[in-house]
């Protein structure tokens, strides 16, 4: 595959809800990944790490899907269809999301002038933008 062109992959997301007050949503994480199995992966890695610290029934949500969940994930997946996999942990939902995406090639940027806009956001002492 030559550097320009476009590949398929799948877009991977988790987002945590609040469900006590005005359920707001909240990008934790996101990854590109280039295979079925990269992607869901991706899921299982984050459910193992974090599955420890869950009550009895979100530990028991996670691991149904590790263990026959995913099979249907990864099916689902290799037919280019979204799939979602969500643990509800007392009053947090945690939500991963995996879509079939093509990815573009970006453009080459050297020479080129950046928009006003970019030099807007000024990195804060802590890493933090604002």
């Amino acid at each position: 595959m030559l550097k320009d062109e476009a590949r398929r992959g799948y877009w991977c997301e988790c987002w945590t809800e609040d469900l006590t007050y005005d359920g707001e949503l909240t990008l934790r994480a996101s990854f590109d990944a280039y295979t079925a199995p990269q992607a869901d992966r991706w899921v299982a890695v984050a459910l193992r790490t974090i599955s420890p610290a869950f009550d009895p029934e979100a530990s028991e949500q996670a691991w149904q899907w590790l263990y026959d969940g995913r099979i249907e994930t990864r099916r689902a997946l290799l037919r280019s269809e979204p799939c979602t996999v969500s643990v509800t942990f007392f009053t947090t939902r945690i939500t991963w999301t995996i879509r079939p995406v093509i990815f573009l090639p970006l453009a080459h940027r050297q020479g080129t002038q950046l928009p006003v806009c970019a030099y807007d956001f000024k990195p804060l002492h802590d890493g933090h933008q604002r």
